[in-house]
């Protein structure tokens, strides 16, 4: 099952627009805080994400903590980035990938980028534009990943 990490996401409808992903896929969510908005069972009802029942969700405070609590995180992760060299179709995805994104506004830290150079990858656009909308670049890379490991799972 992939894992799907957004750290420190700070746009509602991009982790809503992810988590229909992660429901659509059967990947699991990840959330490394903090989070730009509010995740009780009460919030999710009243944005009307009826899908959110069919979403694995898991919740940390932060990068750390994650690490901590997912060792088995570190030998199998991906990086988007827009500073990656490479691009993401270059990745050798499993069916059990850690895929990391960063926040909208910044991106992953540099200092877990600098920790995984080998494993920052990137989606290609053409000169001057910045970077796709989040849910845009997680559903292109879930998918390249469900594609190179044979869609496991799914019809």
């Amino acid at each position: 099952m992939l894992n799907i990490v957004l750290v420190e996401p700070e746009i509602p409808q991009n982790c809503g627009n992810v988590a229909r992903t992660c429901a659509a896929t059967g990947s699991r969510l990840h959330l490394v805080r903090p989070l730009g908005f509010d995740i009780s069972d009460r919030a999710v009802k009243r944005a009307g994400l009826d899908y959110w029942h069919l979403v694995e969700v898991f919740d940390y405070p932060n990068l750390d903590a994650l690490f901590r609590i997912r060792p088995e995180a570190a030998s199998d992760l991906w990086l988007m980035t827009t500073k990656a060299p490479r691009p993401y179709a270059d990745a050798a995805f499993t069916p059990s990938s850690w895929l990391f994104f960063g926040k909208e506004t910044a991106g992953l830290p540099a200092a877990f980028r600098e920790r995984f150079p080998e494993r920052c990858v990137r989606l290609p656009m053409v000169p001057g534009a910045r970077s796709l909308n989040l849910s845009n670049s997680v559903a292109v890379v879930t998918y390249e990943a469900l594609r190179q490991t044979g869609f496991p799972g799914l019809s």
